[in-house]
């Protein structure tokens, strides 16, 4: 369950919640709530920043106990840094310091005045829904594989209120459907890829759908693939035990308008099949169906946001393995559009699925198309892990979507999508190889993705690096969610 969210106009030195959150710069400059909180207990906030106890420097935390004149039995500073230089990037760091500090304390509930703060450019809703959601990120726990934990431990957070005007109400409804999300999101990639088959995913599409009237399910199997030919996408799946699956689901909320579109890669594991991967990390290839569970909990925020707007969001899941029956390097296979791909690396497979897919999308007359795919570690090698790769060959929908992405904190930046790169794909033995050689890797992923989208506004986010963080803790981060959310919120009106 994600965190509970409401809006309060007390007092903080009269909120009587398990523990308050204020806000206090390097230099000793107090926000509101905080200098409240000062003048109360008699100037304790002053003399602990003047002995240097509490330094207001971005990422420290201190909690005060039992301050003398303040009805909450904890106050919980939070430092902003430099006040010259908060920004909406700032902002979001100390609520996540924040909701990380309180998820070690025993409370069930916080008031958070940070949403106080004064941060350039940005309104009272932009406060609210992004502390929102940089909370319930850090409040967020996986835990679906472990033993179940004892009920009668300590109490753990549950809710926080923001201090923020009424009018405010509306962002954290949005955040509340956002944040549902993200954790659908995160849920799905960190599951094992022995529980997260193709066949889970779609299982949990059904129930996503079952669940919100007005949502429609439709599930292939590989004999309706077959029918369809949807060579590229079978030829991935060959390999495995675990069938595949095309997943379409389905939100009208707008009568008869065209649809947007998403698209989103669903390998549940990645071994690289015939060209195998290097066994060190290799366990993180579970995250390769990010993008399919990015793309479903954008579908869910949407749904829950209940947009006026019809939505299709399509799925190819399928499992990448090594096998007697797998696809070997010089296969060819036929795209359902009728396209040959000569396979030089059966590692390269994400763009082999999200081509079938992208041509199955367009039979709902989609008037855009995005996709969303962990596709390329040269996206990585590019822009590391703080922004998805954007390639699209539309100036407009580019600036919406990097627009969106710099509105959530969950940024992209553009990479070129020059025709100069697609002779890097020619091939002596099909219409077009699957890789395209060692340099640009990221950008001829695109342009073979581009080959398949002729007649459409598409754009395709490379969240390869932005997907999860790396390491043995390392946890799905739900992004795109935020980007995707926030880019048909703008479309919605």
């Amino acid at each position: 369950m994600i965190l509970q969210f409401a809006l309060t106009q007390d007092a903080p030195e009269t909120c009587a919640a398990p523990c308050i959150v204020a806000g206090i710069f390097e230099d000793g400059t107090l926000s509101a709530a905080a200098a409240r909180i000062d003048e109360k207990s008699g100037g304790a906030i002053a003399r602990l920043h003047a002995s240097g106890d509490v330094n207001g420097k971005l990422g420290s935390t201190h909690t005060l106990f039992a301050l003398a004149g303040i009805a909450a039995p904890r106050v919980l500073l939070v430092g902003m840094g430099d006040v010259k230089k908060l920004d909406g990037a700032r902002f979001a760091r100390a609520c996540a310091d924040a909701a990380r500090a309180l998820k070690a304390l025993p409370l069930d509930r916080a008031v958070s005045y940070l949403t106080e703060l004064e941060v350039p450019g940005k309104d009272a809703a932009w406060k609210v829904r992004s502390a929102a959601l940089a909370s319930d990120a850090q409040a967020y726990k996986y835990a679906a594989t472990f033993k179940p934990r004892d009920k009668s431990k300590r109490a753990e957070l549950a809710a926080i209120d923001f201090a923020a005007p009424a009018s405010a109400a509306g962002a954290l409804a949005q955040a509340t459907a956002i944040a549902s999300g993200v954790r659908f999101a995160r849920e799905l990639g960190n599951l094992p890829p022995n529980i997260c088959t193709p066949a889970y995913i779609a299982e949990q599409a059904r129930k996503l759908a079952a669940d919100h009237p007005g949502v429609t399910c439709e599930v292939l199997e590989e004999g309706d693939m077959r029918k369809l030919g949807m060579g590229a996408l079978l030829g991935v799946a060959m390999g495995s035990a675990n069938a595949p699956r095309l997943i379409a689901l389905q939100w009208n909320g707008a009568g008869d308008a065209q649809p947007y579109a998403f698209v989103g890669k669903g390998v549940t594991f990645d071994s690289g099949g015939i060209n195998i991967k290097p066994s060190p990390g290799m366990e993180e290839m579970k995250f390769d169906m990010c993008g399919a569970a990015g793309v479903l909990g954008a579908f869910l925020a949407a749904v829950q946001m209940k947009l006026k707007l019809n939505l299709v969001c399509v799925v190819p899941a399928v499992e990448n393995m090594p096998s007697g029956s797998a696809q070997r390097p010089s296969d060819v296979v036929t795209t359902m559009s009728g396209t040959t791909v000569e396979i030089l690396n059966t590692d390269a497979e994400g763009r082999l699925i999200l081509c079938d897919a992208l041509t199955f999308v367009q039979k709902f007359k989609p008037q855009v198309i995005v996709d969303a795919a962990t596709l390329t570690g040269a996206c990585v090698v590019a822009l590391g892990k703080h922004a998805s790769g954007l390639m699209t060959q539309d100036d407009a929908l580019a600036g919406e979507l990097l627009a969106a992405g710099e509105a959530t904190l969950d940024r992209a930046w553009r990479l070129p999508l020059w025709d100069d790169y697609q002779s890097q794909l020619d091939t002596g033995y099909a219409d077009v190889a699957n890789i395209g050689g060692k340099y640009g890797g990221a950008i001829t992923a695109g342009c073979f993705l581009s080959r398949f989208t002729e007649g459409f506004r598409w754009a395709h986010l490379d969240i390869a690096g932005s997907a999860w963080d790396e390491g043995r803790k390392g946890s799905a981060t739900g992004r795109p969610v935020p980007l995707l959310a926030q880019w048909l919120l703008d479309r919605a009106g």
